[in-house]
């Protein structure tokens, strides 16, 4: 399928905290002239990754670095400036004037999903290896799913959900197909692992391989599913959570604490990171 070109002035009027929020980062203070976010080109616990609104430029007071959206794009991905557009023209496939509900109703709702096999492609394979995941892993639990979105082809690394949907992740894009559910995989085991994500669960496999065939796993995919959860945990004699360590992942790991004396936090050896995966890419 023919790519959209896009050009640098085009590129240029792209909203970058939109095009951000779209990529999985949300800022953390937000006003009428400009948005600050933690950095997503480093590691922080402190937002110093400013975006201006009115000029669209962005300036990371950590790095000391800025400019507009094609070279955020470019610092971000490690890409040259006609890859960053290809990468642009992407993002631009979803209404920037829509509504922030009408966006997430877009993103889950409007893909189609047209092929599902092992994981090959050379551009996922890099992204895992950045994300420190052997190929091994990654194809016992996910697929590269192909899919549109409108009239876009893309491709990312898939989880299955309990409902047929699946959760979507490759360097540039971070969503879901409809219907969004848990994913509950299950070795007839007695003990549960609880993770939020997908490379929570791989990471998990990474750091401990004898528990993919020694327990069960229950991946949140999004904290909005802790109530629907709990009839699961009713199944188990014990119940580890390696949730996130920022504060909807602490709260989530509060509250299934507080639902039954089976739970366990064992988030504490990477309690100096926002989660797993973070901690094992930090690993030497």
């Amino acid at each position: 399928m023919k790519k959209e070109k896009l050009s640098c002035e085009n590129a240029r009027k792209i909203p970058i905290e939109k095009a951000l929020e779209f990529l999985g980062h949300l800022p953390t203070r937000n006003s009428e002239k400009e948005a600050w976010f933690l950095s997503p080109l480093r590691s922080e616990t402190q937002a110093s990754f400013k975006v201006s609104k009115k000029l669209n430029c962005w300036y990371d007071h950590g790095l000391g670095i800025g400019g507009n959206i094609i070279d955020l794009i470019c610092e971000l991905s490690k890409v040259s400036v006609s890859q960053a557009l290809e990468i642009l023209a992407q993002l631009k496939t979803v209404n920037y004037d829509l509504s922030k509900q009408q966006r997430s109703n877009l993103k889950e709702s409007g893909i189609e999903i047209k092929d599902v096999k092992f994981i090959q492609h050379p551009a996922l394979l890099q992204y895992l290896t950045k994300r420190k995941i052997s190929l091994t892993i990654a194809n016992t639990f996910c697929r590269e799913v192909h899919y549109t979105i409108g009239n876009k082809y893309c491709f990312s690394i898939g989880l299955k959900n309990n409902s047929e949907g699946w959760e979507l992740r490759n360097k540039y894009f971070k969503s879901s197909s409809s219907p969004k559910d848990l994913t509950w995989i299950k070795n007839e085991s007695q003990n549960l692992m609880v993770l939020e994500g997908m490379f929570d669960l791989l990471s998990l496999i990474t750091i401990y391989p004898n528990l993919k065939r020694e327990a069960d796993f229950l991946i949140l995919n999004s904290i909005a599913f802790a109530d629907k959860a709990l009839p699961i945990l009713d199944n188990y004699k014990t119940i580890e959570l390696y949730l996130d360590r920022d504060e909807a992942g602490r709260k989530t790991t509060a509250f299934f604490l507080n639902s039954t004396p089976k739970c366990i936090d064992k988030s504490e050896f990477y309690s100096a990171e926002k989660d797993l995966n973070v901690w094992l890419m930090k690993r030497k």
